[in-house]
C-alpha cells in the first residue's frame, strides 16, 4: 500500500515538473518571437570624416636570384632571411652588381707606394675596398662591400704599374704578397658592372688589424671577378699621391 502511494507521488511530481518545463520554453519562445512583426530598417551609410589611411606600400619588384647568381638585393635578402641565411653564407656565392664606390682614389697617399716598403707609423689607412649595388651609380639603395682581393694600397700601386699598358688579362697576374690571391684584372674601377665570386657572410676575418663587420648588408670575401661592363676609367689613385 505505502509503495503504490509513492509511486503515485513520484507521478505527479513528474507532471507538474514537465508542465512548468513547457510553460517556461513557451514564455521564452513568445519573449523571441514578440518583435518579429516590426519592419526591417536600414542603417544609412557613415557620412562624416573620412579615415586618413596611409598609401598602399609599394614591393621591391627586384629579383632574389638571376640565371648568373645573386642580385645585391636578393643576397641582402637571404642573409638576413631566418629561413634561407644557410643558402648564401659558409659556402661560395656569385652576386652580380655594379661598382658605385671605391676606396681606392681615397687612399692616403702614405700609404700609396710599392711594395717593400713600410707605412708610416703614424699612417691611418683601410683595406682595399669596392663595392656593388644592383643599379648604376646607385649610392643610396642596398649595397655590398668586397674585400680580399688585395690586402694593402702598396700591392694596388704594384698592379696599376703592371696593368696599365695591357688590353688583355696577363698570363701570370700579379699576386698579393700577403693574402697570395691573384690581383683582378682590371682593378676593380667605379661604374663597371661585374659578377663577384666570394664567400658571404656578415664578417671579414683576413685583416690584420681585426675583423671588419657588416651585420646588415654583408661582405663578399673576393675569390674571382668576371667584367661584365667595363668602367669608363681605370681605377686610379688621387693625381699626386703616388711615392714610388
Amino acid at each position: 500500500m505505502q509503495s503504490a502511494k509513492r509511486l503515485l507521488s513520484l507521478v505527479k511530481f513528474s507532471t507538474v515538473g514537465i508542465v512548468c518545463f513547457a510553460a517556461t520554453v513557451a514564455s521564452v519562445t513568445v519573449g523571441c518571437s514578440s518583435n518579429a512583426d516590426e519592419p526591417y530598417k536600414p542603417i544609412p551609410a557613415w557620412s562624416g570624416r573620412k579615415p586618413s589611411l596611409p598609401p598602399v606600400p609599394t614591393l621591391p619588384t627586384t629579383a632574389i636570384k638571376t640565371a648568373d647568381g645573386y642580385t645585391v638585393y636578393g643576397a641582402i635578402h637571404q642573409l638576413r632571411s631566418s629561413i634561407h641565411n644557410a643558402d648564401v653564407t659558409g659556402k661560395d656565392v656569385t652576386v652580380i652588381g655594379y661598382i658605385v664606390d671605391s676606396n681606392i682614389a681615397t687612399a692616403p697617399a702614405c700609404a700609396v707606394h710599392k711594395t717593400g716598403k713600410k707605412d708610416p707609423e703614424d699612417c691611418k689607412t683601410d683595406i682595399p675596398t669596392f663595392v656593388i649595388a644592383d643599379t648604376k651609380g646607385d649610392a643610396k639603395g642596398p649595397q655590398i662591400k668586397v674585400m680580399g682581393w688585395a690586402s694593402n694600397f702598396a700591392n694596388v700601386y704594384d698592379a696599376i704599374e703592371k696593368y696599365k699598358n695591357l688590353k688583355e688579362p696577363p698570363k701570370e697576374p700579379l699576386k698579393d704578397e700577403l693574402w697570395a690571391v691573384d690581383m683582378p684584372f682590371p682593378l676593380p674601377a667605379v661604374g663597371a658592372k661585374v659578377k663577384v665570386t666570394g664567400k658571404y657572410g656578415v664578417n671579414f676575418a683576413k685583416s690584420s688589424s681585426g675583423i671588419a663587420s657588416d651585420p646588415l648588408s654583408g661582405i663578399i670575401t673576393y675569390s674571382k671577378i668576371e667584367v661584365l661592363e667595363e668602367a669608363p676609367e681605370k681605377a686610379a689613385f688621387a693625381k699626386n699621391d703616388g711615392k714610388k
